[in-house]
């Protein structure tokens, strides 16, 4: 089966405030500075463990009039526990439930992998399921079929490699709207951008203040700090901005 056709780019805006790492009770007031300052994105997931709050807080927001549902983007993820094909519906409503919504704008693959039912973090190997038990053009399918529903408008992926991004395209209805990605200016990945402008599939960076933040075992000691960077630095001193 061949691609199906890029879909045109809609109004996705271009800066998002993401939610990953955002305390309880923290997380809402958050939120409701961000859509007061007038963002209109919200990145979410539901391994993030804080979708009610940020539903409240958008709840708060367009009650108060600061903005209107239709007016918002809201994407949320896909867990990794819930690819198999009868799982994800669920789990949508689930994200659904918590985020006080009808529908996501966006709603993401969150990994290539698949876990377990239940088991949020793997501890070993028999809480991971292989590929081929749980196909990504499978679960792919069963999104597909959510969007029939109403229950979100676009679909996409995170944290794909070009090879990963190919086992969907192959067999997709719906093109992967877009590829959320950790991208900054150190770390760049040239060739997956190419690849994604090549098959027609937008580029969402996270984390492009780099994250400076992320546990301590998932990072070098001596790991430079993007922020202060003498490049980037300069740069922002040239044009009379932050770093950031």
């Amino acid at each position: 089966m061949s691609a199906p056709a890029p879909a045109p780019l809609v109004d996705m805006p271009p800066l998002g405030l993401g939610t990953w790492k955002s305390a309880p009770g923290e997380v809402g007031a958050a939120v409701r500075e961000a859509l007061r300052l007038g963002y209109r994105h919200l990145d979410c997931a539901a391994v993030y463990n804080n979708e009610r709050e940020v539903g409240e807080a958008i709840a708060r927001c367009v009650a108060d009039g600061v903005c209107t549902r239709d007016e918002l983007w809201v994407t949320s993820k896909l867990w990794n526990d819930a690819h198999d094909p009868a799982d994800v519906e669920a789990a949508l409503d689930r994200t659904l439930a918590d985020l006080g919504l009808e529908h996501l704008d966006l709603y993401l693959v969150h990994w290539p992998i698949a876990h377990r039912k239940g088991v949020q973090y793997p501890r070993v190997v028999a809480d991971l399921r292989g590929l081929d038990e749980v196909p990504l053009s499978a679960t792919w399918a069963a999104l597909e079929r959510t969007v029939d529903a109403g229950k979100c408008r676009h679909l996409g992926v995170s944290n794909f490699n070009a090879k990963k991004l190919q086992a969907i395209l192959e067999g997709a209805r719906i093109r992967p709207y877009t590829n959320q990605i950790e991208l900054h200016p150190y770390l760049q990945q040239p060739e997956l951008l190419a690849y994604c402008r090549d098959h027609g599939v937008s580029v969402t960076a996270y984390s492009p203040l780099g994250s400076v933040d992320r546990p301590a075992a998932l990072k070098a000691a001596d790991e430079p700090i993007l922020l202060e960077d003498p490049t980037l630095r300069a740069i922002a001193a040239d044009h009379g901005i932050s770093v950031a």
